[in-house]
């Protein structure tokens, strides 16, 4: 599919600013990140949302255009909780994290330098702006779930509802992982739909693999190390084991566990 994109700063009538990218799901997530590693970024533009700067970019290979989001380091605002220019790394390690896990639910992304400086690449999402995790909760209810896990052994900090697309694919995606594997426990989310529930076994078992693999796991810790620090990577795999363990969600509390701006 191909969408015309229009800067904003361009005046109505002027149609030599608009460019045709193509929107498509990733199909072979190897070959997505491949082209956002090596693409020339040919339009850069501001997108007017969160409290971080990003940027809609588009990429060319050949005769291929596609879209993506970028986030420069030098564009995250100081917190007092992250190490200042540290967002675009958990940003990476969180998807690394789930492409380890083979769950698959985090756009393809990518480290590299843009316009702004270094920061992430992440492949566009074309999705339904009207379904939120409300609603999938009830349509796709077992990829939701996934996510939900994930935020909790992440330590997402910042799962607003808005965080979780319905793909015109059909998939539901999750974005925005800059606030996460915190040392201090830091979970606030909108998806409260399996408080206390038990873990599904077929889930159980694709968490242990990613435990008993012993090459698997060493060489995740390895790329994690590089990204965080060394004593945030030891307490994620403490806090996924402890989770695999109680074989259950955990209870939260509607008072901590609420991101502010939720929607």
């Amino acid at each position: 599919m191909d969408r015309r994109y229009r800067s904003s700063r361009s005046k109505e009538s002027d149609t030599s600013s608009e460019i045709v990218v193509t929107v498509d799901p990733p199909g072979d997530f190897g070959a997505a990140q491949i082209f956002l590693a090596e693409a020339e970024i040919f339009y850069c533009e501001p997108v007017e949302w969160g409290s971080n700067y990003s940027f809609a970019v588009a990429l060319r290979q050949g005769k291929e255009q596609r879209l993506a989001i970028y986030k420069p380091r030098r564009g995250e605002i100081p917190l007092w909780d992250f190490p200042d220019g540290s967002l675009y790394k958990r940003e990476y390690a969180s998807y690394l994290v789930s492409q380890a896990l083979g769950w698959h639910f985090i756009p393809p992304t990518v480290i590299r330098d843009g316009p702004h400086g270094v920061g992430t690449i992440q492949w566009y999402i074309d999705h339904n702006p009207r379904s939120h995790a409300e609603t999938l909760a009830q349509t796709n209810r077992a990829e939701l779930l996934r996510i939900a896990l994930f935020d909790v052994f992440a330590n997402n900090a910042d799962r607003k509802s808005g965080h979780t697309l319905h793909g015109r694919d059909g998939k539901v995606w999750g974005i925005d992982h800059g606030l996460t594997f915190n040392v201090a426990a830091k979970l606030r989310t909108v998806i409260w739909d399996f408080c206390g529930d038990p873990i599904p076994d077929d889930v159980q078992a694709e968490m242990r693999g990613l435990l008993d693999d012993r090459t698997r796991r060493a060489a995740l810790t390895v790329r994690l190390n590089d990204l965080l620090e060394r004593e945030e990577v030891t307490t994620f795999f403490t806090r996924f084991e402890r989770l695999l363990r109680a074989g259950r969600f955990p209870k939260l509390d509607p008072y901590r566990n609420v991101p502010r701006g939720w929607w």
